[in-house]
C-alpha cells in the first residue's frame, strides 16, 4: 500500500473544506515572533492569507436604578440631568399622566436616561421586557430608533412607543399638553 500521508495544498483541500480560525488568548502562547506574518496557502494561482475571527468582546449589559415595580411591563423614560425624575411640576404632570390611564407605581418602571446617556431601545427592552414605552425627552434617535413623531403611538417590533416632549416642557406648554392628553384618552392599555 502507498504511503498515505501527504503535504500537497490541494489534496488537503478536498479534506479540510472549513475554515481555521486564530483565537488570541492571553493564556496560549504560539511561540512565533511578533514580526513573523500569518502563514499563507500556496494555489497555482494566487497566494491568500488564513482567515482570522475577529475577536469581538460583547457588550455589558446595564444595570439600570428605577422607579417602581414593572409588574405590567411599562417603562417610562425621562430625561433630567438636574433632578431624579424632575421638578416639582414636572412630576405633578407625571402624577396626573400615570393616573389618566389608571396606572400604579408597581404597574410601571420609571427610569432617568439621563444617568443612561446612549443606552440603546434594545438595553431597555431586553433588561424591562417592556410592552410599552412612554419618553418624555428622549428622541428615538438617543436610542438607536429612527425618528419617530411626537404623541402618537408607534411601534417596534411588539413594543408600542409614545415620545413626547421633556416633562417641564410639556407642562408649560398647553398646546403640546393637550395633544399628547388626546393620544393618552385613545391608548388601551
Amino acid at each position: 500500500m502507498p504511503d498515505q500521508l501527504t503535504t500537497n495544498g490541494d489534496a488537503l483541500r478536498l479534506f479540510f473544506t472549513d475554515d481555521i480560525y486564530l483565537v488570541n488568548e492571553p493564556s496560549i502562547t504560539w511561540g512565533l515572533p511578533q514580526e513573523e506574518q500569518l502563514p499563507t496557502t500556496k494555489n497555482s494561482e494566487q497566494t491568500s492569507p488564513i482567515p482570522i475571527a475577529e475577536v469581538i468582546e460583547p457588550k455589558p449589559q446595564l444595570n439600570f436604578q428605577f422607579l417602581g415595580g414593572n409588574k405590567r411591563n411599562i417603562l417610562i423614560l425621562v430625561n433630567d440631568p438636574d433632578h431624579e425624575v424632575s421638578d416639582e411640576p414636572g412630576k405633578e404632570l407625571l402624577r396626573k399622566i400615570v393616573k389618566s390611564i389608571n396606572l400604579v407605581t408597581a404597574d410601571f418602571a420609571l427610569v432617568n436616561y439621563a444617568k443612561y446617556q446612549g443606552a440603546s431601545f434594545e438595553d431597555l427592552k431586553g433588561y424591562f421586557n417592556s410592552a410599552l414605552v412612554f419618553s418624555f425627552g428622549v428622541a428615538a434617535a438617543e436610542m438607536g430608533l429612527i425618528d419617530h413623531p411626537m404623541h402618537s403611538v408607534v411601534s417596534e417590533g411588539n413594543v408600542r412607543l409614545i415620545f413626547s416632549h421633556e416633562l417641564r416642557k410639556l407642562d408649560a406648554d398647553i398646546i403640546l399638553k393637550k395633544s399628547l392628553w388626546g393620544i393618552l384618552q385613545k391608548l388601551t392599555i
